[in-house]
């Protein structure tokens, strides 16, 4: 690492350029589940909705 630069502290996840992530926290998987739905039909794109299966 160059100087300046910490320790890495937290997993991070590889996305690809010309994707997007979105994160819900403090809400039910059914709330979460509705609330992308209705979003996604705001996009002119396809989605796709992932669950982490644990907390962290």
């Amino acid at each position: 690492m160059a100087n300046g630069q910490g320790s890495p502290e937290t997993w991070v996840a590889v996305i690809k350029p010309g994707r997007m992530l979105f994160e819900m926290v403090g809400v039910d998987e059914e709330m979460a589940r509705e609330a992308f739905r209705l979003a996604s039909h705001k996009l002119p794109l396809s989605t796709k909705t992932v669950f982490r299966s644990e907390e962290l």
